[in-house]
This record gives structure tokens, sequence and C-alpha cells, in this order.
């Protein structure tokens, strides 16, 4: 007789563990529904025009952002040549996706602004069609102040990757002439920088290089080879006794 009340008593605690289970498995679902509901992956842009990778972008919503634009043989002018995030990759909705616009073969002809005083290199410059992506100064006793000395990519080259020109511009005379104010090297093909800054007297360690996709807030697309980071920080004060590490995108 007593076996009974046992007996409805485990029968009871087995409904309520399935009960429980079952709350459990829903609220597990529910969760998961809502987390991945807002999510979307990122779709393949490459090639795409800019204007067809905005409209497929908002219907997935994500915001489409324009960062950088290179010349390219291979990929048609307003087409897109590269994008971060990855396709494929697993975002949240209203994800930034930051692409690189190609401007077509390179058909500008770069001018030569050594010798002449900065502000008409930069005007000089923009009549090309081209723009100064920095400037880097150096004191130097047998050239007027505020004179370009030296810009890469140089004069008539063929083949450069974007519509800008880094310059090397003699200082002030009451500039520090034993150091040098770091520049933003961040998005510069790897090679540039280290030539900017040999240029100068300025030593870099062996490049590190960091794998991809990465983002850089308030840069440009970084495209494979570029410089993602670097030590010391822009606006540091540098010398020629200075190291400077960098790293590139792989």
């Amino acid at each position: 007789m007593k076996r009974r009340p046992i007996v409805r008593f485990f029968q009871v605690a087995s409904l309520l563990m399935v009960l429980v289970a079952v709350a459990l498995l829903a609220a597990i679902v529910t969760m998961h529904f809502a987390i991945h509901g807002a999510e979307v992956k990122v779709p393949a842009l490459k090639g795409m025009t800019v204007a067809d990778a905005r409209s497929q972008t908002a219907g997935l919503g994500l915001n489409l952002d324009v960062d950088n634009r290179y010349y390219s043989a291979e990929v048609a002018a307003g087409h897109i040549l590269t994008q971060s995030p990855a396709a494929g990759t697993v975002v949240r909705r209203e994800w930034r996706v930051r692409v690189s616009e190609s401007l077509g073969p390179q058909q500008v002809d770069v001018p030569n602004t050594v010798g002449t005083e900065d502000r008409m290199a930069a005007l000089e410059l923009q009549r090309a069609g081209l723009e100064v992506g920095g400037a880097i100064h150096l004191a130097d006793t047998d050239a007027a102040e505020n004179t370009v000395l030296a810009q890469d990519p140089p004069a008539h080259a063929k083949d450069i990757a974007g519509p800008s020109v880094s310059l090397l511009v003699a200082a002030p005379d009451n500039e520090a002439p034993d150091g040098y104010v770091m520049p933003d090297l961040t998005g510069l093909p790897i090679v540039t920088a280290q030539m900017q800054l040999e240029k100068v007297g300025i030593k870099t360690a062996t490049p590190n290089y960091a794998e991809g996709p990465i983002q850089v807030a308030g840069a440009a697309t970084i495209v494979p080879g570029s410089v993602v980071a670097q030590s010391p920080i822009a606006g540091a004060r540098v010398d020629q006794t200075t190291l400077v590490k960098l790293t590139a995108a792989k």
C-alpha cells in the first residue's frame, strides 16, 4: 500500500523534469532565432559596380562604404576591387562593409614637383587628377623651406597603385633639425612607407605580417601589403636612432 505514493511521486517528478527540459529547449531555440535572425552573410562584391553592390548590401541591412580608390588594369573603372569583411563572413545587420573602387587603368601622367614650393606642388598634382598622400619634412640647409625635395611615386611613373603622391619637403629653419614628427603610415604600401622613412635616415625593422581581414578605424580599406600598425605612433618624435616597427596586412 505504501508503494503507490512513492510511484506517484516519481511519476510527478519525471513529468516536472520533462516540462523543465521542454522549457529549456524552447528558450534555447528562441535565443538562437533571436541571435541568428539578426545575422547575415556578407555577399561577394568583387567585380560588381558600386551601385549594384550598394543595392545588394542595403537589401541585407548592411552599410557600404567606399574607403579608397586604386588604379587597375584588370578591373573596370567603377567596379569593386576589394572588400572587408570577406565574402561569406557572418556579421550583424547594420555592419559596415568597406570596399575599394577601381579607377581603371592609370591614364594620368605623374608631374615632376621636385624643386617647387609645396603648395604649388599640391596644386599641380590636383590639376593632374592626383592628390598629396602625405608629406614628410626634412631639415635641409641647401634648399629653401617648403621646397619639395623628393616625391613618391616619381615623375612619369607607370602602374602606380593609387592617385596620391607623397612629398618630402624641406623644413623651416626653426624646425628641430635633429628630429621629425612620425607620419601616419596606415594604409600605405609597406615598401612606400619604408622608402619615406629611409629618405630621412630613419631605419625600419623587418616588418610583421598580420592575417586578414583587417579593419583600421578611420582608415582606408586595407589591402594586402599595406601598413595596418606602426610603432612609434603617428605624431611621436623620431630621429635617426629610432627603429620603426611596421605591421602589414598579409
